[in-house]
């Protein structure tokens, strides 16, 4: 679902996305690629903190998650992800470098990723309604309906096992469903 039982909207629109997106360049390296990950994959908190170098395949271009949702292990699927945030995790992360192979990128607890990106949230001033990471997810679902690309590639990077999941994210409002409706009304007299 989209909104919590009071009516409020549960993911970040555009504008909010592209201002955490720009508090999370402003902050350490280690936060800002954490951040920039979640921003870019629409991964769980937990999948992204169980990245390891040998998971990000830069021949591909994309990064590879554990579906860790399922009742299974091994389940994995990959995420195309721009340019920079490719270069930027090599830089930071030293993932050239073998011995890093099997290190988690990031070290931290659930409780200590999901502080820093509720502060990088503060920082971009989104309200704190949507202030979680799991906004960034849904806002990443969104945000793929709102650019045409197919449910069935949305499912699949977001580790759906139904389409119907996936389908929420085609029930955009606000200026998300005005510039749906604005498609629409471009034959229109």
């Amino acid at each position: 679902m989209l909104f919590d039982q009071t009516g409020t909207r549960k993911y970040l629109t555009a504008a909010e996305r592209q201002a955490f997106i720009q508090a999370a360049k402003r902050s350490s390296p280690h936060i800002e690629t954490f951040c920039l990950t979640l921003a870019y994959t629409g991964a769980r908190i937990s999948e992204v903190l169980a990245l390891t170098p040998k998971r990000i395949d830069r021949e591909a271009y994309c990064i590879i998650f554990e579906s860790l949702k399922k009742r299974r292990t091994g389940v994995f699927r990959a995420v195309p992800v721009p340019d920079d945030l490719l270069q930027r995790l090599t830089a930071v992360h030293h993932l050239g470098e073998s011995q890093f192979a099997d290190q988690r990128l990031w070290p931290w607890s659930r409780t200590t990723a999901w502080g820093y990106v509720k502060n990088i949230m503060a920082v971009a001033k989104i309200s704190r309604k949507q202030a979680m990471p799991k906004s960034l997810r849904h806002a990443f679902g969104v945000g793929g309906t709102m650019a045409g690309v197919p449910l069935n590639l949305i499912q699949r990077w977001m580790g759906h096992s139904r389409i119907e999941t996936t389908a929420i994210y085609a029930n955009a409002v606000g200026d998300e469903e005005r510039a749906l409706a604005k498609r629409m009304w471009k034959g229109m007299p």
